[in-house]
Order: structure tokens, then sequence, then C-alpha cells
């Protein structure tokens, strides 16, 4: 009986040179689509459908799991957090990501995918925000902050991203010019920053 239901099986499955053959096949046609630049990757064009779909699931999954066993620290809700937050947000984030009342720049028109404008709600946790400032995105010109930052003040930008949806204009100007130092004077005492 085994023997039988082995034989009916391997009738039904293709031989391995069939196998070979439809593999190479395949490495064949995505050499030459991507030798001959099929894919149009211009910013202006936006992805199909299907390919941002994926991408998407991508990214929100590898955020996900990278960020899974990040915890934050204790104070993240601090008013001193929040108001250094401030100042590097808005040297840093404003021109993409924007803010209450802040226009559009060129460079936030002319990003795809689209930054997100982080004055509207997010459904990000603590460890996903500070995981993405940290490491960045890739190709969504979303820089990895870490290489030049410590985590402190990385912590810092989560504390006041957190407080930017439902933050009025005037709000978001005042805590920005109220932030404690400018982001020279904070970055002068950090490594490969002199």
């Amino acid at each position: 009986m085994e023997r039988e239901a082995s034989g009916t099986l391997k009738r039904h499955l293709p031989s391995l040179s069939f196998v070979a053959v439809v593999a190479v096949l395949v490495a064949v046609c995505t050499a030459a689509f991507i030798y001959f630049g099929v894919y149009n990757i211009a910013a202006d064009e936006p992805h199909t459908p299907a390919v941002y779909s994926v991408l998407e699931r991508l990214r929100d999954r590898s955020i996900e799991a990278h960020a899974r066993d990040i915890t934050p620290p204790a104070d993240l809700a601090s008013a001193q957090r929040v108001s250094v937050g401030a100042g590097l947000y808005g040297e840093m984030c404003s021109g993409c990501h924007l803010g209450p009342g802040v226009e559009k720049s060129e460079m936030s028109q002319g990003l795809y995918p689209k930054a997100p404008e982080l004055a509207r709600a997010q459904d990000l946790t603590p460890a996903q925000q500070f995981w993405i400032i940290k490491h960045g995105v890739k190709l969504s010109a979303m820089p990895a902050w870490g290489k030049t930052h410590p985590d402190p003040l990385i912590w810092d930008m989560v504390a006041f991203v957190r407080k930017l949806p439902g933050m009025t204009p005037e709000q978001y100007k005042a805590l920005v010019a109220s932030a404690p130092a400018d982001h020279d004077e904070m970055m002068k005492d950090m490594p490969g920053m002199k």
C-alpha cells in the first residue's frame, strides 16, 4: 500500500529535470528584468499597488520584529525630554515630516514614499518609533540618526513625536522655540561631531 501511495505521489510531482529547467528560466527572466531596468524606480512614479503592498507589509513587520525587545525609558513623557526633542525635531525632522502649521517644503513634496506627517495620529509604539529614528528605513529617505545621535537624544525625539498629534501650530512653534539648546550645541561633544 505504501509503495502504491508513493508511486501515485511521484506520478503527480514534476520531475527533477523539469524543476531545474523552471528554476533556470526564472533566474534568467529575473536577471533580464533587473538588467534591462524594466521596473521604473523613479520617485515621481508610484509603485504598482502590488509592489507597494508588499513593501509596506515588509517594512511594518520588520519594524515590529526589530523593536520587540526595546524598552522605553520611564521618563519618556517628561517635559525635559519633550523640550529637547522639540529642538531636534525642528532642526532635523520638520523639513520632511512637517508639523502643525508648517507648510510643505520642496523636499517633503518630492519624497516617495511620502514621509508621514507626524502631527497626525500614529499607531506606532514608542519602541517602534525609537527603532525607526535610530536605524532609519531603506529606500524611504529616512536616515539612521543612530549613527550620529546617542540613544538618549533619540528617546527625546520620540518623546516629542508622541506629543505632536493634537498640538496646535502655536503650541508647536512655542515648544520648538523654547528648546534648551540648538542642535549644534547639543551635538558639539558627541563622538565624530568635532
